[in-house]
């Protein structure tokens, strides 16, 4: 089905002048871009304007989107900065919202098969989110920074676990199985990867870096494409592929020169940031169901709800793994770890296709989480610079830095 031209370039208009509306409000905010492409997708979608139609093509192209996403969240993941300690209280800081997040979703939604899916919403950071405001924001070298991502990685990539046990549609010992032996393909391919270097490969990646080549994007696009399509062959969910394809791309690239290394990252992150993952979130605007938020009052009240237990259920149990220094550091790690969008709006399609959730609820959760993607960063940052204007670098307090 060929989509109407004008849905093609309302698209690319909206993700061109995304930028220059966040480069004018950031004069007063550092408002995220998904903000952006999220309401004007609303804006023009069948919801306001109605000027752009939903489709194959761009259902096709935003779900490439959001395995981008997750693709460039796991090449992030620096393994060798991740100690066991720090990482351990992230994951337990996750099993806490698990269980919170499905007792809460058992009172809201009435039946254990709808707290299953707004336990798992509720429980999830969107990594691939925060990041970059992360990077430019020159954190990703603190310790709060670090601390952040590792708690973001298992927000994550947990989440996303949980789906393939749970919601897989097989039983829980099946998709164990399946999903063990996915990680045992993936792990014996990270393990191979990182016993290089591999000085031929590096050597074509080398010649090829700056000519029509351009062997080493193209290698990273096969590793995605090919981690995907296994996740959705094995019937696990797409986006864990995704993300460790992510992993392995930046394993294998590890020993290159740094030069070549992060000209390699920036040409990836210019093909997702630039064109995939622009598509995900104009899309999650266009097919946000407005008319079933605003339809029922019930349905609007439980929007802030959400967003509340956002906080309480992800973003305070984060606690245990973040580095803090103040109480400031506190709230923008809470803010911070709480922000979500991709696998909630993954999870509530899940919801809706199996009947367990409604489309009024699920519009609740998404709405939430794209407040969160408004409101939790732009203020967590605010606050991480106040606490660091405010505190001395000495009494840092990272639970990786005393670990023996």
């Amino acid at each position: 089905m060929r989509p109407p031209l004008e849905t093609i370039m309302l698209f690319a208009a909206i993700a061109a002048v995304s930028p220059i509306l966040g480069s004018i409000f950031g004069r007063a905010a550092q408002v995220p871009l998904v903000v952006f492409e999220i309401l004007l997708g609303i804006l023009f979608g069948p919801a306001v304007l109605g000027w752009i139609t939903v489709n194959e093509f761009t259902t096709f192209l935003a779900a490439v989107g959001l395995a981008t996403l997750f693709f460039l969240a796991g090449n992030e993941i620096d393994f060798s900065a991740l100690r066991s300690r720090a990482t351990g209280a992230a994951v337990l800081g996750w099993v806490i919202s698990l269980v919170a997040g499905l007792g809460l979703g058992l009172l809201i939604g009435g039946s254990l098969a709808a707290a299953v899916f707004i336990g798992i919403a509720l429980t999830t950071t969107s990594l691939g989110a925060i990041l970059p405001l992360l990077r430019d924001a020159g954190e990703t070298r603190t310790p709060f920074g670090r601390s952040i991502v590792t708690i973001g990685a298992v927000g994550e990539f947990a989440p996303l676990v949980a789906i393939s046990l749970f919601l897989s549609g097989r039983s829980p010992l099946t998709a164990g199985v399946i999903l063990i032996g996915f990680v045992i393909v993936t792990a014996v391919a990270i393990v191979v990867a990182a016993r290089g270097p591999y000085p031929q490969l590096h050597g074509l990646i080398s010649a090829t870096l700056h000519t029509s080549g351009q062997f080493a994007v193209r290698l990273a696009l096969g590793i995605l494409a090919a981690l995907t399509c296994l996740s959705i062959a094995l019937g696990i969910d797409m986006l864990i592929g995704a993300f460790a394809a992510g992993v392995l791309a930046r394993v294998l690239l590890s020993a290159a020169p740094q030069e070549e290394r992060e000209g390699v990252e920036s040409k990836l992150e210019a093909v997702g940031f630039g064109f995939l993952v622009p598509i995900f979130f104009i899309n999650t605007g266009v097919t946000f169901p407005l008319d079933e938020l605003f339809g029922d009052v019930r349905v609007l009240l439980l929007l802030p709800l959400f967003l509340v237990l956002m906080l309480l259920v992800r973003g305070v149990p984060a606690l245990l793994g973040a580095a803090t220094r103040s109480h400031w550091d506190r709230g923008a790690a809470v803010l911070l770890t709480a922000t979500g969008l991709p696998i909630i709006v993954a999870v509530t399609n899940l919801g809706v296709e199996a009947k367990d959730l409604s489309a009024g609820m699920a519009a609740a959760l998404v709405g939430a989480g794209m407040l969160s993607v408004l409101l939790f960063p732009l203020v967590g940052l605010a606050l991480r610079g106040r606490g660091v204007r405010g505190t001395a670098p000495a009494l840092v307090q990272d639970p990786a830095a005393t670990e023996g």
